[in-house]
């Protein structure tokens, strides 16, 4: 108990543990001090693939697996003092602003204290588990989940993780019979909750679907109002279905927007030649990843299933709008978007495809179709990635004859597998990843 009354102590306490040692850290003298200011909102609205693991990964291996793997969110733990990996050498605020500058989409985890049931903690000399001690509504509980908030909140700021991000709170299966052990867990979780919202964050919270999970879904159902409950639940359920549905709880709950389950357990994956031992899982957090608008020369359609050559003799007149506003925006022509396929517009699309490399041609074919539509910034595109790059890989992927997308701006599954199409086409490796290969090939025009 006195490990215990000593943990109580740091309610007053502004930094703990590894937040201090960390921002003594980054005050030395020489150290790196990293800007902040950029480190955005995370996860955000997104939709898509992540995975987890118990230690950070490097530079390289976050690299590596942002350029091939489908996952565009990772969980990483950054806090507790139950954690199995403890010691994390590679992460720093240095490491976070990296990820999120590169679009990774971050899962910050604490475990600390566990379920008293447990047996599998205290892992360590110096942590405790949850108590169970019922007196005044399992006070002593509260109290340890206001703490290990203080806790979190602080390790999180110190790795420069923005306010607004959603904290997880990892409490591991325990046996939801046992009374006490479930009841304390729960009181120890809301006050967690309570807290981390004060100190300026979403709160999240993982655990199996048939303990954690359905303890906070029964008490959202049986008792309303008695207790408060996370923003959002991280469901670990092994059942190989990559969505965020179990049956385990009803449907309702911590819909739209809240849920991301753990649809695989702990195996490797390789990925760019680096392996790693992952959980595998499915987030649909906030808004979902969401289509985005895009507008040309005044509100100008610019987008269709088909791209079909366009010559001086055989032009569609919504066709060669696309072609005279594109080269427009690129400032290779300076005429009317008339529709009308004339000298002018010939004159610019040959300087448009000299200056790609491509062969000129009074023809506009379907390769110089494919390769003006991609032009632009070459960003790593994968499932949930939204925004003006997926607009115009979309557009290149069916002037390529890959696919009849609509320009939604939503990397979608169906974009998915028309980018899979395109690459098996190409004898490349049929990731569904838009790396800089894959844009390599398209911005040349192959279709």
């Amino acid at each position: 108990m006195r490990r215990l009354a000593a943990a109580l102590i740091a309610l007053a306490l502004p930094l703990t543990g590894a937040a201090s040692t960390l921002a003594a850290a980054s005050e030395r003298p020489g150290s790196e001090r990293p800007d902040r200011r950029g480190n955005v909102v995370t996860p955000g609205d997104f939709t898509g693939y992540g995975f987890d693991q118990c230690l950070a990964p490097t530079q390289k291996a976050m690299d590596a697996w942002l350029n091939k793997s489908p996952f565009l969110a990772v969980g990483i733990y950054i806090s507790g003092d139950s954690r199995a990996c403890r010691q994390q050498p590679n992460l720093t605020p240095t490491w976070i602003s990296t990820q999120l500058a590169k679009g990774w989409r971050l899962l910050p985890i604490a475990l600390g204290p566990q379920a008293s049931c447990l047996d599998r903690f205290p892992r360590y000399d110096d942590d405790f588990k949850i108590s169970p001690r019922p007196g005044d509504a399992y006070a002593t509980a509260r109290a340890q989940g206001a703490v290990e908030a203080d806790k979190n909140a602080a390790d999180a700021a110190a790795l420069g993780i923005a306010a607004g991000s959603t904290l997880w709170y990892d409490l591991e299966a325990f046996d939801l019979k046992d009374t006490h052990c479930r009841e304390s867990a729960l009181a120890f979780v809301s006050s967690w909750v309570t807290r981390i919202k004060e100190r300026g964050f979403v709160s999240g919270f993982y655990s199996s679907a048939s303990s954690g999970i359905k303890m906070l879904d029964d008490a959202r159902l049986q008792r309303p109002g008695q207790f408060a409950l996370p923003d959002r639940i991280w469901i670990a359920r092994w059942d190989g279905v990559a969505n965020t549905s179990t049956t385990y709880i009803g449907e309702d709950g911590w819909r739209p927007g809240g849920r991301v389950k753990q649809y695989l357990g702990g195996h490797n994956e390789t990925w760019g030649g680096v392996t790693i031992n992952i959980d595998s899982n499915f987030l649909d957090l906030g808004a979902g990843s969401q289509p985005t608008p895009d507008s040309h020369c005044g509100g100008l359609k610019v987008a269709f299933w088909k791209y079909p050559d366009l010559t001086p003799t055989a032009a569609r007149r919504n066709r060669v709008k696309v072609l005279q506003c594109l080269l427009k925006e690129k400032g290779i022509y300076a005429g009317d978007v008339s529709g009308s396929y004339d000298q002018a517009t010939v004159a610019a699309a040959n300087a448009w495809q000299s200056q790609s490399k491509l062969r000129t041609s009074s023809t506009f074919s379907a390769r110089h179709w494919t390769g003006l539509l991609a032009a632009g910034s070459t960003p790593v595109l994968k499932v949930g990635s939204t925004g003006e790059a997926v607009h115009r890989l979309q557009r290149a992927l069916n002037a390529s004859g890959a696919g009849r997308l609509k320009s939604s701006g939503l990397y979608d599954a169906r974009t998915g597998a028309a980018v899979r199409t395109y690459q098996a086409r190409r004898s490349m490796p049929a990731t569904g990843v838009v790396n800089r290969s894959t844009w390599k090939k398209l911005l040349k025009g192959v279709s």
